[in-house]
């Protein structure tokens, strides 16, 4: 699990590329739910909210942007 905090230190890119490998497990763990071998089924959930943690420290830094200018 990411913390906030972790993320808002973190540039935009590193952000990005953090999602995408959380992406990436998500669907690995997907794939073994699906194929009934999955031993900690919580961890879809964990992504999923990583993932929406990331997406929102994105828009976050988007808007400080915007204000800024």
């Amino acid at each position: 699990m990411i913390k906030a905090n972790e993320l808002r230190n973190m540039t935009v890119d590193e952000i990005r590329h953090k999602m995408e490998a959380l992406k990436k497990d998500l669907y690995n763990l997907r794939t073994e739910a699906e194929a009934g071998r999955i031993e900690k089924p919580h961890k879809i959930k964990e992504a999923r909210k990583d993932i929406a943690r990331c997406m929102t420290i994105i828009k976050e830094k988007a808007n400080v942007k915007q204000s800024k200018a």
